[in-house]
């Protein structure tokens, strides 16, 4: 019994590990966020998304992400969802987190109960994709 239980412990780390990736590639829709950096190199994040008076927002449970950090300093991106690549302008929105957050657990469910295991409510920043910048694709 004893060997059981301490399988089970050594085991739990990679068990919630799969859950984690599992919950956040396959919870839901996916979209990609393609953001530069500062010498114009463009990064892509898988991240989900939810829609919201028409247009959509995107969350972060860190504030320190790299890809937050990005859209931070250069906020022009393009968002590709269903195969269709879009320029926007990412705004932070602070005032509302919370309503991107609980609209992400009304769409994702079961998988945005795992993801958040991973990040505090408190430290959730919101970001609205605005109506598309002046810029070359």
């Amino acid at each position: 019994m004893l060997r059981w239980i301490l399988r089970l412990l050594l085991l739990s780390p990679l068990l919630f590990g799969a859950a984690l990736y599992w919950a956040s590639e396959h919870g839901g829709e996916t979209v990609v966020l393609e953001t530069r950096d500062e010498r114009g190199n463009s990064l892509q994040t898988t991240l989900w998304v939810v829609d919201l008076h028409d247009e959509p927002w995107l969350r972060a449970g860190d504030p320190e992400a790299a890809w937050l950090q990005r859209i931070e300093q250069y906020p022009a991106v393009f968002l590709i969802r269903d195969g269709e690549r879009k320029p926007y302008r990412a705004e932070i929105a602070e005032e509302s987190a919370w309503r991107v957050d609980e609209a992400m657990r009304e769409k994702y469910a079961w998988a945005d109960w795992i993801v958040s295991w991973i990040h505090a409510s408190a430290g959730v920043v919101a970001i609205r994709l605005a109506e598309p910048p002046d810029f070359d694709s």
